[in-house]
Formats: structure tokens, C-alpha cells, sequence
């Protein structure tokens, strides 16, 4: 009995050091993918941000009262 559970505890402390995990390849493809996909949204945001005309003088939350419109 003692000879078995001294193979098992040798056994469990071996299996310890394969069960080390290492990121390897592939793991950096995925961070260097994720990576490349951020470039294109940033620049893409970017690009959006351009577009937006800014708000005219006295368009804080007030509507802008039109000269042209204003019924007499």
C-alpha cells in the first residue's frame, strides 16, 4: 500500500510540471489579430469623428431661432 501511494504522489508532482501551459504561437496570432482589428476601428472612428460638422453658435440645448421663419 505504501508503494502505491508513493507512485501516486510521484506520479501527481511530475504531472504538475506537463500541465504548465505556455501561450505559444497561437496565442500570439490572436493578440496580433485583435491587434490589427483595433487599427482599422480606431481609423474607422476616426474617420466618423471627421464627418460630424459642429454644432452652430447658440445650439447649446436652446433652439435656434430663424429670423427667416419666425411667423408675425
Amino acid at each position: 500500500m505504501p508503494l502505491t501511494l508513493g507512485v501516486l504522489a510521484a506520479a501527481a508532482a511530475s504531472s504538475a510540471n506537463s500541465n504548465d501551459v505556455e501561450p505559444g504561437v497561437l496565442g500570439f496570432l490572436v493578440v496580433a489579430g485583435i491587434a490589427v482589428a483595433l487599427v482599422f476601428l480606431f481609423r474607422s472612428m476616426n474617420k466618423q469623428f471627421h464627418k460630424i460638422t459642429p454644432a452652430p453658435d447658440g445650439a447649446d440645448g436652446e433652439e435656434v431661432k430663424d429670423p427667416a421663419r419666425t411667423p408675425e
